[in-house]
């Protein structure tokens, strides 16, 4: 004996079966997607976006100046007697017009590049490198200054990228203003050319 078997098949025309009366809320062979889960579009290629950019900053060195214009100064605590490092023990002490140590610690000026000491690549580069120094020696001696962390911490010799300012003034811009330094845009440029 066989019976006659149909398939189960819900009906999904439940309010009415008049044609054209659920057309619009269901089409045949249409597959409309679900909206309301999962993460929007827009927001994962922003993000996308976002990393991209970020890596690009950071593989071209431009994070620490952007990241100056960011910070907000704190109040200014920090003091010491510098003097021009030697070869003795370096606590607080003037490597360059950009490098110092501070409380043992190498710092290296985020936001300025100056004139190469070690070595210079010529005579008016290391004139104007051994100015930079001193007068970052003189700035440094002159009050309390702020230290301020821009995106990275460090770079790649170790040293703590940081901008130090006094009063909310960056001390860097004060020796750009002097002709002593240069903003700092990811790469080191030669002095030789132009003094």
């Amino acid at each position: 004996m066989q019976k006659n078997v149909l398939p189960f098949r819900k009906n999904r025309k439940i309010a009415n079966n008049r044609a054209g009366f659920n057309a619009s809320r269901s089409t045949p062979g249409l597959h409309r997607p679900d909206r309301g889960r999962g993460i929007p579009t827009a927001i994962v290629w922003a993000v996308v976006i976002g990393a991209a950019g970020w890596l690009y900053l950071e593989r071209s060195g431009h994070l620490d100046s952007i990241a100056a214009f960011a910070r907000t100064p704190g109040q200014d605590m920090l003091s010491a007697p510098f003097v021009l490092c030697g070869d003795s023990h370096r606590t607080n002490c003037i490597v360059d017009g950009d490098t110092f140590w501070f409380g043992g610690e190498k710092i290296r000026i985020a936001d300025i590049d100056t004139p190469e000491l070690s070595p210079p690549r010529c005579e008016a580069e290391r004139m104007k490198g051994e100015a930079a120094k001193s007068r970052l020696l003189t700035l440094l001696n002159a009050g309390k200054f702020s230290l301020a962390a821009g995106f990275r911490d460090e770079d790649k010799y170790g040293r703590k990228l940081r901008t130090v300012s006094r009063a909310g003034n960056s001390l860097g811009d004060v020796l750009i203003k002097e002709g002593l330094a240069r903003s700092w845009d990811g790469a080191r440029h030669g002095w030789c050319q132009g003094l």
